[in-house]
Order: C-alpha cells, then structure tokens, then sequence
C-alpha cells in the first residue's frame, strides 16, 4: 500500500518554517504498513493542488494533504477539494457547535462569520472532528482510492491522525508489517564497516534490506523488513542483527529508540560511582550540553571549563603560559594538561578536554590547520590522548569532535 503526502502552504516553499508534519506522517504511515512514495510541497493556488491530486492517482491508492484549512480567503483546500470531488459545502451542525464553544471557552475575540463559514463542510466526506481547533479533517474516497485533509497545524494533525486518521486506514486497507530496527555505531567509517560485514549482508533475506546511515562520525545501520507476518519479521530482524553484533562489538553502542550514548554514559559512570568533568575550547560547552541534557546528570557530572580564549586557559586551567608559546593552544600538550588539571579542579575521576581549530581561520597561537582537534582523557591512573583531523567545516567540524569526545569516554568507561 502506498501513500504520497501533499503539503500545502507558501510558509514551507520559502523556508519560513520546516515540514515537520512530512517527517512525522512518514513515520506512522510506515509503522501500519504504508509505504510513502513521495512528498510533496505546493502553493495556496488551486491549480497547484488539484495537479498534485492528480498526479499522486499514478503513485499511490493514499493522498495525505496537510494545511490550508484556515478561515481567512487565503486558504483555498476545503473549496478546492470540493469542487475536484464534485461536492458542494454544506453547514454541519455538530462542527458550528464546536468551533462555538472553542470561541466562547478559550478565544477572548469574538467569533465572526469566517470563523462559522468553517463549518461549512463537503457534504459526501467523511468529516474528522478537530478536538483541539476549528479546522475539520476530511475524508474522500473515489474509486477504490482515499484522500484525506487534515489541519496544517503540527499538534492538531497529530492528534486527528492518531485517534482518527490510522484507525480508519487500518480497517480500510490490507496492509503488511514494515519494521525497522537500527544500530548505533561509533568510531569506524561507512566503507570500513562495510567491508567488514560484507559476507553477513550477503546473506541476508531479500525482504530485509540493509541500509547505511553515517553522520559526524557515527554510522546507524538499519534493518528494514515487510511481511503479512509481524512476529516472524521482528524474529528475523533479532536473528541478523544477533549474527552480525560479534563483528561490530568494539563499535556498537546500543540499538536506536532505546538509550542514547549520552544515557549509556550517564549509566556507566552512575554503576561504576565515577564522576565526570569537561574542558572544553574548540567544542564550546556542546560536550557538556548534551551530557546535561539527560535528568539525573548531576549525579556524575561535576563541571564544565569552557576555556575558549587562550587567556581563559591560563586563568581557569592553569596552562603555563610557555607551554602554549612552545606548542601552541592546539597541541597535544594543552589538551592534556586541559584534561588533567579540569581533573583536579572538579574532583573527578575522569576529565575530558578537547582543544582545536574548528576554522575558517587559523586559531590564535597555533600554527594547527583548520579541522584539527586534540581531544585527551584525564584518569585517576592515565593520561592519554589523540589528533584528529575533521574537515574544513566549522559546525560539522564542532559536533565531529563532540561525538569523537563521547565515544572516547565511552570506551574509557568500557575498559
């Protein structure tokens, strides 16, 4: 079964806002067994819509169209759609109740006739009462195929395609079970990963496919099955993912929905009863952040030194000041007196510190090239540390050496 999703609105072709409501459709549609085959945006402009209508009829038996169903002259679906389906607009009681008692509750303006002409609503669709707005959903089906309407407003969507929209696709149609199951990895490329589980992927059923998901020095590799059968596929799916965990050991950090590496961190020190504290310069406080944003991170973690200037790094972290002239603010040196002496200040049993050049210009006292971070790691027993190399792309550059600063813990935290 196969779905396409129509959004329409100028806000989404300008970049005004993102098409959040394409991503989260596409993720409900696919747990039921439905298949999206294409996304696409259009303008308030009624030949726009009815093309994309009847382009959709050769890719999919599933139209979705989200927005355009507010009450001033510039959204144009609920007409639109009325005249491509042949209908006329007839005034629905319950919906006037409603959008009445949504005013006279909540609204501090007065209700005016744009507002009661939402009420007016196709008369042979199946209309889908908003809970939390006045826009209705609706629902057509013309020879054997189904296109629904629903409000472009992110959370009063949500809620009409949950409690309404699914329940009646699943009765309306067949479907097989799509399930995917993604593993996170850390530390090892897309290429090098590949040619290490090439035999294993080979072996694979055809109807589960493997695809790779790298991003900023982490690849996600995903198991992807359809079949009428839903315990048997979540059996396959355990039974590859159980034959090819041997071969990914020292990368694999856990399956995707259920801990992220920050929280599998934040375990770990809390089991082990270690704590953690952060010297950051190149990373700017984005190791900390992410490690904070988990509840219950105070628990192991101490503190953070963004030490960003040079200055800072000297008054903060105590850097010998001949140190830096001698090796400059990116040197494995810095970055292990960074880690060691944010140690000491913060009490911890492990401190990490990163130090680097993340462009588009050459750092202050360092001669390092764009893209070079040292990260080093500060134990109670060692001191040890590593150059990376991460492109010439300051943000990606950023979080590249975020992930790498995560990754290292993790397999300090492993040992």
């Amino acid at each position: 079964m196969k779905a396409e999703l129509i959004t329409i609105g100028d806000e989404i072709l300008i970049g005004q806002i993102v098409n959040t409501n394409a991503v989260f459709l596409s993720k409900v549609l696919n747990k039921i067994g439905i298949e999206i085959v294409q996304i696409t945006s259009v303008s308030d402009d009624k030949a726009h819509i009815v093309h994309a209508l009847d382009a959709s009829k050769q890719r999919a038996e599933i139209a979705i169209i989200t927005g355009g169903l507010g009450p001033t002259k510039d959204d144009i679906t609920k007409h639109t759609l009325c005249n491509y389906f042949g209908d006329t607009l007839v005034q629905n009681q319950e919906i006037l109740d409603h959008i009445e008692e949504i005013f006279a509750k909540y609204v501090t303006t007065p209700i005016n006739d744009q507002n009661r002409q939402q009420a007016l609503l196709p008369s042979k669709a199946k209309i889908l009462k908003n809970q939390y707005g006045t826009a209705s959903g609706m629902w057509f089906e013309d020879d054997g195929r189904v296109v629904v309407s629903l409000p472009g407003v992110p959370f009063e969507m949500k809620s009409l395609m949950t409690s309404k929209v699914l329940p009646a696709l699943r009765d309306h149609f067949e479907t097989p079970f799509i399930l995917h199951k993604t593993a996170m990895t850390y530390g090892l490329g897309e290429s090098a990963i590949a040619e290490r589980i090439a035999t294993w992927e080979d072996s694979l059923p055809e109807h589960i496919k493997l695809a790779y998901l790298p991003n900023l020095g982490k690849v996600r590799l995903r198991l992807s099955g359809k079949s009428l059968d839903e315990k048997k596929l979540e059996t396959e799916i355990d039974s590859a993912f159980d034959e090819v965990l041997p071969l990914i050991k020292d990368i694999f950090t856990g399956f995707e929905g259920n801990s992220s590496l920050e929280e599998q961190i934040q375990s770990a020190f809390i089991a082990k009863k270690m704590t953690l504290a952060t010297a950051e310069s190149c990373t700017g406080g984005e190791i900390a952040a992410r490690l904070t944003k988990i509840p219950g991170a105070s628990a192991y973690f101490k503190g953070s030194a963004v030490t960003y200037h040079t200055q800072t790094k000297i008054d903060l972290l105590a850097i010998p000041k001949q140190i830096i002239i001698k090796h400059s603010v990116v040197s494995q040196e810095v970055a292990e007196l960074m880690a060691s002496n944010a140690r000491m200040k913060f009490d911890s049993s492990i401190a990490i510190a990163t130090t680097g050049n993340a462009g588009p210009a050459k750092v202050e006292d360092s001669v390092a090239e764009v893209g070079t971070v040292w990260i080093a790691i500060a134990t109670e027993n060692e001191l040890i540390s590593e150059r990376f190399l991460l492109g010439n792309h300051r943000e990606r550059v950023v979080q590249k050496a975020v992930n790498k600063a995560l990754e290292l813990v993790f397999k300090q935290l492993k040992i």
